[in-house]
C-alpha cells in the first residue's frame, strides 16, 4: 500500500488486488468518521477513531421539518405528535401555534386537527393581528408571553409522546439551532432553539 502524506489529507493507493479490496471494506464502516493522529515514534503513525463527525466535532443540529434525520424531524413543530393542552387535543405543535391566529372557536378546532404543513398553510392565509387571545387573555404577538404559549405546547408534546422525548434526548449535548430560509418575525429561531434546549435539560434530569 502506497501512502502519501499531505498537509490536509492522507492518501492510500493500493498496489495489489488484495490491497484494493481492503480499503473498500474499511471505508464502508468508517464513512464520515473523524480520526486523531498519534505518533508511536518518528517512523510510525497511528490514527485513532473519535467516532462519527457529527458527534466527535459536536456540530450543531438544525431542527427543521425537512431534516434528513427522522429523529430531528420528530423534534420539529411540524411532527405529528398528538397532545392535549388545556382540554384540547392537537395533532402537532404547529397546529396549536397557527390556531392562535384565529378568533373563532370553530376555526381553532379545525386547525387543531391539521398536521403541521397544512396548519402552516392555513395559518399563513389568515395572518397575525397585533394580538392573540388564549384562555380569554389577550397576548401581544411576538412577546415573551406569546413565546410562553409555544413553550407550553412543546412541553405537552414531549411529555405525552415518548418517541418525541427520545428523539430530543438523542441529541445529547449538541447545540440545537432553528435556522430556516425565512426567519419568523413572531418567534425567532434562537427562541425556538432555547425552548427545545430547556426541555431537553429537564428530560435528562428526569431519566
Amino acid at each position: 500500500m502506497l501512502v502519501l502524506l499531505k498537509d490536509d489529507v492522507i492518501v492510500l493507493i493500493p498496489e495489489s488486488p488484495a490491497e484494493t479490496r481492503e480499503p473498500e471494506g474499511w471505508s464502508a464502516t468508517h464513512e464520515a468518521h473523524v480520526f486523531c493522529v498519534g505518533s508511536l515514534n518518528r517512523y510510525a503513525l497511528e490514527l485513532h477513531g473519535l467516532g462519527e463527525r457529527n458527534e466527535a466535532c459536536r456540530e450543531p443540529i438544525n431542527v427543521v421539518s425537512n431534516s434528513p434525520d427522522p429523529l430531528v424531524r420528530m423534534i420539529s413543530n411540524f411532527a405529528t405528535t398528538p397532545f392535549e393542552l388545556d382540554g384540547r387535543r392537537y395533532q402537532s405543535v404547529e397546529s396549536f401555534w397557527q390556531g392562535l391566529k384565529f378568533t373563532k372557536e370553530t376555526e381553532r378546532r379545525c386547525l387543531a386537527q391539521l398536521e403541521g404543513a397544512r396548519a402552516r398553510a392555513e395559518g399563513e392565509k389568515q395572518g397575525y393581528g397585533p394580538a392573540v387571545t388564549y384562555n380569554e387573555q389577550e397576548i401581544m404577538v411576538g412577546t415573551w408571553a406569546h413565546w410562553q404559549l409555544m413553550e407550553r405546547a412543546c412541553r405537552a408534546k414531549f411529555a405525552q409522546n415518548p418517541e418525541a422525548a427520545h428523539a430530543l434526548l438523542a441529541t445529547g449535548d449538541r447545540l440545537l439551532t432553528h435556522v430556516v430560509r425565512h426567519e419568523s418575525t413572531t418567534i425567532p429561531g434562537v427562541i425556538m432553539a432555547a425552548i427545545w434546549t430547556r426541555i431537553r435539560k429537564e428530560l435528562r434530569k428526569a431519566v
